[in-house]
């Protein structure tokens, strides 16, 4: 039997929402039984992809959103129809925004005339969503992140504030939002969200405490014959950057028979604050981003093999530069260390086992 859940993320600019579908990709594992379909915002495919804007003399506001719900609806459907088709059964759609946005963009009037044209009603559009997650915006409470990272779609920091208001109450209706805000680090408040949706699938949320540990290199087979490991090969490599405070990566991954693809930026701030954000991008992007690798630096490959020891779990990753070694990482409180293990030191927070530090030694 299916077990299919729809959510949408929504908030106002700059929230972490692209960040929070990278996480929920890796996440969500193909390995794992899941499958992962996304569908990105579409008014911004709208307005880069086809030069439609509700702006410089394109179409009025209302007119825009005619093609915004049109659009979405499509994708919608054709969305659930793959949902069904897929030989997994538990899959997860995830909306960066839906058709309740766009009330946030023109009166109430407006948008309970713009879904009547197209045979619809408030209530009717809803009942297709399982979840909504409101991620607050960047520039409500942390304002020093703030940044205009989607250059089709440009808000100040003020406007930024009236929409996320705007949005929230246009999903108030819906009996499932959840607010995630900015009263903890980003990494926590993408956690969160993350946590929310483990809850809404019925799934224990993984323990997040994390240790690592150098140890001998294990026998792969027996991790595997053991423990069932499942293996994840990855290649992550760092990009020029002009700015020391931004360190820039892209990450190759594969899952399960596909590829997935992905770009970091981690941000420093003057106090120490660290700001990782991170998207999905095609394999096209991808390529291109390899032309600006920082040549100072070596692309980091490993294996990375996941699997649950009693109640723990635990993660190795096995790289092609040492034959001897490999890095252990353990989620929550663990008691035996496992059989097949064995542990020389504990490197948590230790810079040299960091992977910028291998990607210039390669070197464990």
């Amino acid at each position: 039997m299916k077990n299919i859940t729809r959510i949408v993320l929504t908030g106002g600019p700059a929230a972490g929402k692209t960040t929070l579908i990278s996480r929920i990709l890796k996440e969500f594992k193909q390995e794992d039984g899941w499958k992962v379909i996304t569908i990105p915002e579409t008014a911004t495919d709208l307005i880069s992809g086809f030069g439609i804007k509700p702006f410089g003399n394109c179409v009025s506001m209302e007119d825009f959103q005619y093609f915004v719900i049109e659009d979405q609806l499509h994708k919608e459907r054709l969305a659930l129809k793959a949902a069904q088709m897929v030989p997994e059964e538990n899959v997860l759609i995830v909306y960066d925004r839906a058709v309740f946005d766009d009330k946030a963009y023109i009166s109430d009037e407006q948008f309970v005339k713009t879904l009547a044209f197209f045979g619809k009603t408030e209530d009717e559009i809803l009942a297709g969503y399982d979840a909504v997650l409101h991620l607050v915006t960047c520039a409500k409470g942390a304002e020093f992140a703030y940044n205009f990272g989607n250059a089709a779609r440009y808000e100040s920091v003020e406007v930024a504030r009236e929409k996320d208001d705007l949005t929230l109450r246009a999903w108030s209706k819906h009996p499932r939002v959840r607010i995630i805000d900015n009263s903890v680090d980003f990494d926590e408040k993408i956690n969160r969200a993350v946590n929310e949706i483990y809850s809404l699938v019925g799934r224990s949320v993984p323990q997040s405490a994390k240790r690592k540990f150098l140890i001998e290199r294990p026998d792969c087979d027996g991790l595997v014959s053991t423990y069932g490991a499942a293996s994840v090969d990855m290649m992550q490599t760092y990009l020029a950057s002009q700015n020391p405070r931004i360190e820039r990566r892209i990450r190759q991954q594969r899952n399960g028979t596909e590829y997935l693809y992905f770009y970091t930026e981690k941000r420093l701030g003057e106090d120490g604050t660290r700001w990782i954000t991170e998207r999905p991008i095609s394999e096209k992007e991808y390529v291109a981003y390899l032309m600006e690798s920082d040549m100072s630096l070596r692309s980091v490959r490993k294996t990375k093999y996941r699997f649950v020891c009693g109640d723990c779990r635990m993660e190795i990753d096995i790289y092609p530069f040492s034959n001897d070694h490999a890095i252990l990482f353990v989620y929550g409180d663990y008691g035996a260390v496992p059989d097949g293990i064995k542990i020389l030191k504990e490197v948590t927070g230790i810079a040299q086992f960091k992977n910028r530090a291998l990607a210039e030694s390669q070197k464990l």
